[in-house]
Formats: structure tokens, sequence, C-alpha cells
């Protein structure tokens, strides 16, 4: 059976934008175009991948795992997802769905991928954002395999695949926008998977990020000069945005799930992770770059 060329997006409340499957999967084995339906994935010399029944599917071929269970675990998943839909970054997901929109073909769908998509938070905020109408073809990716499974329950319009930024899933040329955020960026897979003209939107932590909870599980922080990224090979950096706010935290639950997302959980000592526990209330910085580079030239 074919996939449907539209998603059931009429049936969403409010506004919407038109999201349409995305269209450019590629065989994680040899490279060559998939071709999906509603259960499976398949390319021409053979290869097939079952889809979840969730919706998802899996092109991290165990050879390429650098573990059994790669990526966040189902716990660290969960932190994310009840602080992310807490809104407390909404401000940096305004930010990416801005960019993203902006300068925008209105001519056919905007393609866009999301390498390192955790649970999904920030194409389904692109999707609410985007008015009604806009034609959008959506892939979230990542190698986390909980990750995937809570993004694909959460909103099943996008597509989702379990993958590795080292070897993305996706013919070359073929997307509009990539979206690292927080991310491990694969600049020469990145430059491989966009159109020239496409862009890519990265988002990194800054040097004041969440200096007061780092203040609380580390004895020491150091407090180092701000650097700025070299040009990635095949892009040109077009536009720099620094966002600043402040996140307050009531309650320890919400405390936790802050900790449990970041690499801080792991870095701090026992005594650090005690500290952070017996807080009730946290005022934190949130202090992040994000940053626009432009694929030109042929894509590779």
């Amino acid at each position: 059976m074919q996939r449907k060329t539209e998603r059931l997006a009429s049936l969403m409340p409010g506004n919407h934008a038109n999201i349409v499957p995305f269209e450019s999967l590629a065989c994680p084995l040899d490279g060559e175009a998939l071709q999906c339906d509603e259960k499976t994935c398949r390319c021409p010399r053979g290869h097939s991948f079952d889809r979840a029944r969730q919706g998802y599917v899996h092109l991290l071929p165990v050879q390429k795992k650098r573990s059994k269970d790669p990526g966040d675990s189902k716990a660290m998943v969960a932190a994310r997802q009840r602080f992310l839909e807490a809104a407390y970054y909404r401000p940096i997901a305004d930010a990416v769905a801005r960019e993203v929109l902006k300068h925008a073909p209105e001519e056919k769908p905007l393609a866009c991928l999301d390498a390192g998509c955790g649970e999904g938070y920030y194409l389904r905020h692109l999707m609410s954002e985007a008015e009604e109408g806009r034609c959008l073809s959506l892939l979230g990716l990542d190698i986390s395999k909980w990750a995937v499974l809570a993004a694909a329950r959460k909103d099943r319009r996008a597509d989702w695949v379990v993958g590795s930024n080292a070897n993305l899933p996706v013919l070359p040329g073929s997307v509009d926008r990539v979206l690292c955020l927080f991310g491990f960026p694969v600049y020469a897979e990145f430059a491989r998977v966009l159109r020239p003209g496409g862009r890519l939107i990265q988002v990194d932590a800054g040097q004041g990020h969440l200096k007061e909870l780092r203040e609380v599980v580390y004895p020491e922080v150091r407090s180092e000069p701000r650097s700025v990224n070299p040009v990635p090979d095949g892009f040109r950096r077009v536009a720099t945005q620094d966002l600043h706010f402040t996140v307050h935290l009531e309650g320890a639950e919400a405390i936790a799930d802050l900790l449990a997302m970041t690499p801080h959980l792991y870095r701090a000592s026992a005594e650090g992770r005690e500290k952070a526990a017996a807080l009730d209330t946290l005022s934190v910085t949130v202090d992040v770059c994000l940053q626009v580079f432009e694929r030109y030239g042929p894509a590779s």
C-alpha cells in the first residue's frame, strides 16, 4: 500500500501546516533510495527495514553501533520531554522555527532534517509555528531508539528514524534545512544532504549556559573566553544570534529533569548530584548561540 501524500493534519486543532511524507530516505547499507509504505522501507538491492507499530523506522545497522543501546537512555528522554514540554526553552524553539521558515521556498515542500531530534520537541514546535497552508516535509533522526520512540508516539505527522549523524540515511542534495541543536555536528554529512543554498541551523551552549546549575554540582566552575567556531567546509556563515534568558525552576523534579538532560549528570560527583537533589528552587541562565550556515556549490 502506498503511503498517503498528506498527513491527517486536518485532524489537528487550530491552524496548521500541511505535513507531507519525507521522500528522500536512503538505505543505510548501500545509499540507494528507499521506497516506503506504511509497513516497510525497501531499496532496489533488496534491503528491507520494517516500520515499527509506533511509526518510526530503524535505520542504524548493528555493525555501525558503538554500543548495544546507544544514545540517551529511556530515563533521560523522559526527563527531557517533561522539561521541554514545560516550555522552559520556548525562546530557543521560537528562534529556530523563525530561521527554518525564513527565505523558505513556497512553491514546493520545505524538507527539514533534525539531526539529533531527541523526543521531537523542536520539530513539533516548528509544525505549530508554520503558517496555515505551509507545506513541510520533516524528518527527525536520533541515535537513541528511546528518543525516536517518544517522538513517534507524540506526533506521527513527521517521519522519525533511528540513525546516526555519521552516516545519515538521506539522499544527497535532498534537504533544505538541517537542524543540529545541542548535538554532535558532522559537517561533511550535513553538506552532503543539503541542497545548494540550503541552510544548517546550529544551536550550541554558550559560556554562561546553566552556570548556576554547574556551580551547584561542581566544586569549581572555570570561566573561559568564548571562542567562535570556524565556518565548516562547504558553508558560509549567514547569521549569528545569541540568546540569553533566565529560567526559574520550581520543585525538585524540574531541577532533576534539567540535570538529567545534560552531560553534567554523569560528570558531577555524587556529592554534587546530592546537592542538586536537595534544592527546591533554582534560577538558571540560558546562554546559547544560534548560527546559520548556508551550503554553497554543488552537493557532494
